[in-house]
């Protein structure tokens, strides 16, 4: 419950400030920043070396690469079908296939299945969420703004990304059964602790509501795609045809779920892609995710 209160005492919080006359609202830069750079690095270095290797952790791990290749068949066919324009096409596949399975999972799950499930999330974000975002996010984004994918650089982004480093080093523990000293082991935890009030906060100085916009009915199909059939298809791939049922699979499922990603709508917008039709599938995506996820926690406890 407590976990629940701080998701969204800061989420407010950050909403009031944005309404605040004088506030740097552009200060939610600094939090990603943090977040990004030492949480995220501190939760890999805690959690990774603890995890018990199995097949079972290619579930949580496929999630990701699973959403984005859904979204990009989903949108290619509506956008053939509509005759909707490439940057419309890749906005929607960008901020549609990749979830925000750290800022706002990372949170929800350590508040709905504590260690444990954190473990999981984990591997849904790092070798999942992440690296689609470091190499086909990219090259979707470059393609669909009418440019040409540089291997080169994409290889640079994912090689030099604390993130991705860090992650590298802590499966490398794992492998070899290493951990760290008890107290440094603390230091990390403490470290990742204050990524929730610090993600919310940022989450909260940088959700827009663009009542006006024309893109409602894009907006639509992509919150569906997000909230509804993502979640469905790893429900009904995991749970209904595999017949896998465990704390790993609720948590992969619960993470299928979860709002589109802050990072890949930058990522879209700043390669032209409907920058504003990006900001809404924020904007609304993640207060209807509340919804939405509540919905699939009861499905998982059927």
């Amino acid at each position: 419950m407590y976990n629940f209160i701080l998701i969204f005492v800061f989420l407010f919080l950050g909403l009031i400030l944005q309404n605040v006359k004088g506030f740097p609202v552009s200060v939610y830069k600094v939090l990603n920043t943090i977040v990004i750079y030492f949480c995220l690095p501190a939760l890999a270095l805690y959690y990774i070396p603890k995890i018990e290797a199995s097949d079972e952790l290619l579930y949580p791990i496929g999630v990701a690469w699973i959403t984005f290749g859904g979204a990009y068949l989903f949108f290619n066919f509506l956008s053939k079908k509509f005759g909707w324009s490439k940057k419309l096409t890749g906005c929607l596949i960008i901020t549609a296939g990749l979830g925000n399975t750290s800022f706002l999972g990372f949170p929800i799950i350590q508040a709905l299945y504590g260690e444990e499930g954190m473990k999981t999330a984990i591997l849904v974000d790092q070798p999942g969420s992440f690296v689609v975002l470091s190499t086909l996010a990219i090259i979707v984004a470059t393609m669909y703004s009418s440019g040409k994918p540089n291997g080169l650089q994409i290889v640079k982004k994912i090689a030099i990304f604390p993130p991705f480093i860090t992650f590298l080093v802590a499966c490398l523990m794992n492998f070899l059964n290493l951990d760290f000293h008890y107290y440094i082991q603390f230091t990390l935890q403490q470290i990742g602790i204050v990524m929730t009030p610090l993600a919310m906060l940022s989450v909260g100085l940088q959700l827009q509501f663009d009542r006006k916009s024309q893109h409602w009915r894009f907006l639509g199909y992509g919150l569906l795609y997000k909230l509804i059939l993502t979640p469905a298809v790893i429900y009904v791939l995991y749970v209904v045809i595999l017949q896998q049922h465990s704390k790993t699979i609720e948590v992969a499922v619960m993470e299928s779920a979860m709002a589109p990603m802050i990072t890949a709508s930058i990522l879209a917008s700043a390669h032209g892609l409907k920058p504003r039709l990006c900001s809404m599938m924020i904007g609304f995506g993640i207060p209807l995710s509340f919804i939405t996820l509540l919905f699939w926690y009861f499905i998982l406890q059927l």
